[in-house]
């Protein structure tokens, strides 16, 4: 006879229902804690939860590839600004300098006397043109040329080149003074005051026109065929 039939003679069929309500809740219940406990104990589960990505695109703390590549941008451009910003300060740095050199050079005392070298009488004539003109005219004599190079040729010469100003200066290429040196300390070798004296700057054009092209006519005639001498 079976446990069943046995319980059902002797509790009656509603105590024998009862019980084997109560048996099966006890069984029930012992299985889900068990289920609950095997999850929650679940290595494996647990290790993948800890995984999961977030919404930010990586594990909490880290930061995803698109934030990565912002911050990179982001230095890069920091970087480059301060970059930018050297170099406009250096360059400020190097007008301030210059413009500090430039108006110390304005200061100096600029007196021009007479001239120590013989003037001809023929060259009064450009006493009334200019003064860099008539000192030009006695400097063309004292170098050993004729006034066959002077009107025809010098004069023409440097009206081109600077219309005879002691500070002319060619925007592009930076050459400076009557005969236009390049660079214009160039005269220096003549004497210190090149940037202003118009004696030492003709002195030196005469010498450079020498030199190179024997007579003022011939640097005339280099200019007039390719623009420069």
């Amino acid at each position: 006879m079976d446990v069943v039939t046995l319980l059902w003679r002797r509790v009656g069929k509603v105590r024998a229902i009862a019980a084997l309500a109560l048996v099966a809740a006890l069984v029930g219940g012992l299985v889900v804690a068990n289920w609950d406990s095997g999850k929650q104990a679940d290595p494996v589960n647990t290790a993948a939860d800890v995984a999961l990505p977030h919404a930010s695109g990586g594990p909490s703390g880290s930061p995803s590839a698109g934030q990565a590549s912002e911050q990179a941008s982001a230095q890069s451009k920091a970087q480059d600004a301060a970059s930018a910003a050297a170099a406009q300060a250096k360059a400020a740095e190097d007008a301030a300098r210059k413009k500090k050199e430039e108006e110390a050079s304005r200061s100096v005392v600029r007196t021009l006397g007479p001239p120590t070298y013989p003037i001809p009488a023929e060259c009064d004539v450009y006493k009334t043109k200019s003064d860099n003109k008539w000192r030009g005219c006695g400097l063309l004599h004292v170098a050993g040329f004729g006034m066959d190079q002077m009107g025809p040729c010098l004069e023409k010469l440097w009206d081109k080149e600077s219309h005879w100003t002691t500070t002319a200066k060619n925007k592009s290429s930076g050459a400076y003074g009557i005969a236009q040196a390049l660079p214009g300390s160039k005269m220096a070798s003549v004497a210190s005051d090149w940037s202003w004296n118009p004696e030492t700057q003709i002195k030196w054009g005469l010498g450079y026109i020498k030199g190179r092209y024997k007579t003022p006519c011939a640097a005339w005639a280099q200019s007039q065929s390719s623009g420069w001498y």
